[in-house]
């Protein structure tokens, strides 16, 4: 799908496939470390293992069965409990997007207990120093934070806006620091030891700030590298001596084969949006860069769903028993915090209806709206657009040199000029405060996509709008669209349900 895209290849991100988390901790003995590791290869594709099953004779099949049953009885009897916080168990205010599941070996032990403060993790006050302006850990933080800095393996799976950055952020940096006083020295030694890979450049951008911020007060540098721009000042910083060096795929692979960079001694890696690297056709990069680091390494990998290709790429780069938390679901939920409104309209009548709705959404011309097209000749002819008809927008997109898209969003975050006209590559991770509006001018390629554009208001459990125009041209997403509103308690519009309901099935 993300071949027709003229963009950034960012396509929608598939389902996640995996079964749910059943998997349940035993009590340890000599007799059931076999079978703990066979746990975990059962945590498969439901997929897959619907496929193998249908290969089974009927008798096998009914040893299967017998098998199943029995353990399932032995489990009743003898499972220690697998930490499992359910939306009833949080704090009042928390929505049921905000459940979490821990799985993972070990994690009914007490000093994986989850946070409730701060002072909890008991880290140095300078290494806390970025978090002072929040009340208390973000669910997220809570629940990854005491795995992290134990130094497991972890895989998170949540919902950009949920704080992750500083979930793996903070405890990368104790890992350097611990690292540093090791060799005896601070920032002094070139190559980094913590490596943050981005699937956009904008995104890296944005993880560099926070580690910046967060990693000033305890004396580190940090660099982040991205495609689109100069090489010369990326070239320098790094050999003056970087602690954790954050970047997009492409432009590492080109400073490692070039040998400017060196991972030898990077013991501390972070895949931030997995799903959307891998969608974005990142793998064979990927798997060079990991391969580049200390084979003595800290894997944390954060994703938005957990597609199979995800969970192979897991399975070959992490610890074989790593924590897993999901924060909300795997599957796809819109944010219930945001009203959704489907217009059906046609295609022509567009232009006008978008003037119509700033009219009303952005009279003031303060408040944040954010307008999504779908390819970049589209965006721009959109930004010309609403210029000439008088209105004050920027655009961010593909052809666009990285200098002014940079320029773009940050008119656009400071509230000098808060309209912006994108295409998707603004959809997924950004950290865009207080947008009030979004309008789909067109409808994206995929449910998936959508849900990431409107994810763009209604954060930090503010409310938002997000206002869809829908044609004839999109009636093959019409069923999958019906299921999203109605997930999250929308009205479904009639003129939307003659398209019919029906859903295809995900390849």
């Amino acid at each position: 799908m993300a071949g027709q895209k003229q963009e950034l290849p960012v396509s929608g991100e598939p389902l996640a496939v995996e079964s749910p988390m059943t998997n349940k901790k035993k009590k340890k003995s000599k007799k059931n470390k076999h079978t703990e590791e066979n746990h975990e290869v059962e945590e498969v594709p439901q997929e897959v293992t619907n496929g193998v099953e249908e290969e089974l004779s009927n008798k096998e099949k009914k040893k299967k069965r017998k098998r199943e049953e029995k353990e399932s009885e032995k489990n009743k009897k003898k499972d220690v409990p697998e930490k499992k916080l359910e939306a009833e168990d949080l704090g009042e205010g928390e929505s049921e997007q905000q459940k979490v599941v821990v799985t993972g070996k070990g994690v009914e032990e007490a000093k994986y207990a989850a946070l409730k403060t701060f002072a909890e993790s008991n880290l140095p006050e300078n290494v806390l120093d970025c978090c002072k302006t929040f009340e208390k850990p973000s669910p997220i933080q809570s629940h990854t934070w005491p795995f992290l800095l134990d130094g497991r393996d972890l895989i998170g799976i949540a919902k950009t806006g949920s704080g992750k950055t500083l979930a793996f952020g903070i405890p990368a940096i104790m890992h350097v620091l611990k690292k540093n006083k090791k060799i005896g020295g601070g920032s002094k030694k070139v190559n980094p030891t913590c490596l943050v890979l981005s699937p956009t450049r904008e995104l890296a951008v944005q993880i560099s700030d926070v580690l910046r911020e967060a990693g000033e007060p305890c004396g580190l540098k940090s660099i982040c590298v991205y495609g689109g721009s100069s090489k010369g000042p990326q070239i320098s910083a790094i050999r003056s001596g970087v602690d954790i060096v954050i970047g997009t795929p492409g432009r590492l692979r080109d400073l490692i084969e070039s040998n400017v960079l060196r991972l030898s001694d990077v013991s501390f890696v972070v895949l931030d949006e997995a799903d959307r690297m891998l969608d974005m056709g990142f793998e064979e990069p990927v798997r060079f860069i990991l391969s580049n680091t200390n084979k003595v390494r800290q894997m944390v990998m954060f994703s938005a769903t957990w597609p199979l290709d995800v969970h192979k790429l897991a399975q070959e780069f992490m610890d074989p028993n790593p924590i897993k938390v999901i924060i909300g679901s795997v599957d796809l939920a819109a944010n219930h915090d945001v009203m959704q409104i489907i217009e059906v309209l046609d295609e022509r009548a567009r232009d006008q209806r978008l003037i119509a709705l700033l009219e009303k959404y952005h009279k003031s011309q303060k408040n944040r709206v954010l307008v999504f097209a779908l390819y970049k000749v589209e965006a721009e002819r959109l930004e010309r657009f609403l210029q000439q008809r008088g209105w004050k927008a920027v655009s961010i997109h593909g052809n666009k040199a990285q200098s002014e898209r940079t320029r773009s969003l940050s008119l656009f975050k400071e509230g000098s000029c808060p309209l912006l006209v994108a295409t998707d590559v603004a959809a997924r991770g950004l950290d865009i405060p207080d947008v009030e509006v979004v309008i789909n001018y067109t409808f994206p390629l995929t449910t998936e996509d959508y849900v990431h554009r409107i994810g763009r208001t209604g954060r930090a459990g503010k409310k938002g709008v997000a206002h869809t125009f829908f044609t004839p041209l999109n009636k093959g997403l019409a069923g999958e669209l019906v299921n999203v509103l109605r997930e999250a308690g929308q009205v479904v519009p009639a003129d939307l349900l003659k398209f019919g309901t029906h859903v295809k099935k995900k390849v």
